[in-house]
């Protein structure tokens, strides 16, 4: 058993370096992935992904939301996982978390996801996690349910993308959830 509390079996989780630059941008290029991660963006150049990669390595986190690498045990770049609007005071926030495309289906979001909670929950006194899942991501609709998220929401037509309005629906999981399914 790895006693670093950022490996898994499959992955680990790391700062983005600047060489990974290239990776993130041809993931950008993957208008699909965008849509179901979060939109698709006006194009980046090289230097601006370049320059985005420095600068998430120079300042991975802000206070509790962090930005993070997504790497095998043996080096390879799968994705990247996020927190976002962390409240210590209510021991609440939110994740993203994207694969990229080559590497869907082999669990490795799920198990970035697990290794992230743990630590939040473990850790910093998080007591909840909220994610935010549109309702044509399919895929991210089983994986929350698979890690057991409940879904306690739905806000209808959120989202726009290919012509048409979709709905988001609010997924979470506490602390005691959590600690009942994966431990």
């Amino acid at each position: 058993m790895n006693s670093y509390v950022w490996a898994g079996v499959k992955v680990k989780l790391r700062p983005v370096l600047p060489t990974d630059w290239e990776k993130f941008h041809n993931n950008d290029l993957d208008s699909e992935n965008a849509r179901l991660c979060d939109e698709i963006h006006f194009p980046r150049s090289e230097e601006g992904t370049k320059a985005w990669a420095e600068h998430q390595s120079i300042n991975p986190s802000n206070g509790d939301n962090v930005f993070m690498a997504i790497e095998t045990l043996d080096g390879i770049l799968v994705g990247s996982i996020c927190t976002n609007n962390c409240t210590p005071r209510y021991g609440t926030f939110k994740y993203g978390v994207s694969i990229f495309r080559e590497h869907w289906r082999k669990g490795y979001a799920s198990e970035a996801i697990t290794i992230l909670l743990r630590y939040y929950f473990e850790e910093l006194r998080y007591c909840k996690i909220n994610a935010h899942v549109y309702a044509f991501n399919e895929g991210s609709v089983a994986l929350q349910e698979h890690l057991g998220f409940v879904q306690e929401g739905r806000i209808r037509n959120m989202v726009f993308t290919k012509g048409q309005h979709y709905d988001e629906y609010i997924y979470g999981l506490t602390k005691d959830e959590f600690e009942k399914v994966h431990t």
